[in-house]
């Protein structure tokens, strides 16, 4: 029998943090609220889903823009299975043993791209520790399946960092997706106890080596607030991310899954959210997307639109070539 996390209890589905207390997030501020997933189109992306047996990162994070942006028939895919190798302290994503590489799942993605008439794509992953490549040689046959059924579909990719492993890195760049995402999701103060499987500076030299070895491939990071960093650190994850010539930067208000994940140490107000987006401009960012509900892939076709016309602007019509 497939192992399946949906099927699982919380525990089993994050058996690493029952041993810590239960922190409950209490009540959400006014500006975090969002409406329950309803609507014909919502229904029919879920139908298409479940027909083609695909994961979404939309549900298995329990994102809170799953009813708009299903409703938009947009949604990001999950590959490599549904259990991560990691253990995350903000992650919704089941942690165990993952079962074995599913080798028909980049045509599957191809054909539901072409189903739901995508013209932007997202790609992301559960952690791979356990294959040799991290994923990477699937990452790139998803690229090329959604190329061979709808060539015209834009792809971004949101993988985890393959140890930094540059041959697999080079692997996936040479695919060609057209943004390469990866998330810091939070300051380098708070890797041990947050993202304790990842490093600051490898997700970091990822991102740049996108830009060393294809410059035309626009690249993305996000991070989360509210975990208890501060105004300043953000600033200076901001400044490292220019270093490396990182394109678009995304911020959002962490929100708690369960008791057990790492507590919210603080809301972050629209008005501060504000700051963040200014200060970001101000250090040269082609994009900007900072509010409580952002998330990573929300409004992803709009922003790749709008990521095309920025470079232009900046650099001309060559450097967009």
């Amino acid at each position: 029998m497939t192992y399946n996390p949906k099927l699982l209890d919380k525990a089993k589905r994050h058996p690493e943090k029952q041993k810590n207390p239960d922190r409950p997030a209490g009540r959400k501020p006014d500006w975090i609220r969002v409406r329950a997933p309803q609507g014909k189109i919502y229904s029919e992306t879920k139908d298409i889903v479940r027909k083609q047996r695909l994961t979404t990162v939309c549900e298995e994070a329990g994102c809170p823009n799953i009813g708009e942006c299903w409703q938009q028939k947009h949604a990001t895919f999950m590959i490599l299975g549904e259990v991560c190798t990691r253990a995350c302290a903000f992650c919704n994503v089941a942690t165990g043993k993952p079962d074995e590489v599913d080798k028909m799942e980049p045509l599957r993605i191809g054909v539901a791209t072409m189903q739901m008439g995508l013209k932007h794509v997202v790609i992301t992953a559960v952690d791979r520790d356990d294959l040799e490549d991290g994923g990477a040689d699937h990452f790139a046959k998803t690229i090329m399946a959604i190329r061979m059924k709808t060539p015209d579909t834009t792809v971004e990719i949101l993988p985890g960092d393959f140890k930094g492993n540059i041959k697999d890195i080079d692997h996936v760049i040479a695919a060609k997706p057209d943004v390469f995402n990866h998330n810091l999701e939070t300051v380098p103060r708070l890797y041990q106890t947050i993202r304790p499987g990842a490093r600051y500076f490898r997700s970091l030299r990822l991102l740049e080596r996108v830009k060393d070895v294809d410059p035309s491939i626009f690249t993305k990071s996000g991070m989360m607030v509210g975990l208890g960093e501060t105004m300043e650190e953000v600033s200076q994850v901001m400044d490292d991310m220019r270093a490396a010539r990182i394109d678009f930067i995304t911020i959002g208000q962490y929100l708690q899954p369960t008791p057990k994940h790492a507590p919210i140490m603080k809301w972050w107000t629209p008005e501060e959210f504000e700051k963040l987006t200014k200060m970001a401009k101000r250090k040269g960012f082609l994009m900007v997307s900072a509010s409580p509900l952002t998330r990573s892939s929300h409004h992803a076709g709009e922003d790749f639109e709008n990521l095309k016309a920025a470079r232009e602007e900046k650099f001309g019509a060559i450097a967009a070539e």
